[in-house]
């Protein structure tokens, strides 16, 4: 059976917002080493960011990807 991609469906500021809620921009910028997590961060800054650089939204979608099982419980 194939596995589902857990990405499907789901968008990136939802994503974004899934880990602020869960981890808070400071154990994101802890977790993520990008400046716009650590400085000044906001959601609208972050995904202005993310979406204009491919290695930083793998990384964010990576940890959303190991994080996921945690967010139910």
């Amino acid at each position: 059976m194939e596995k589902k991609d857990p990405l499907h469906g789901i968008t990136l500021k939802a994503i974004l917002e899934k880990l602020v809620d869960y981890y808070g921009f400071d154990t994101l910028g802890e977790l993520v080493k990008i400046k716009c997590f650590n400085d000044n961060p906001s959601v609208k800054s972050s995904l202005t960011f993310l979406r204009k650089t491919d290695w930083a939204r793998k990384q964010v979608e990576e940890l959303y990807i190991q994080s996921v099982s945690k967010f139910d419980k």
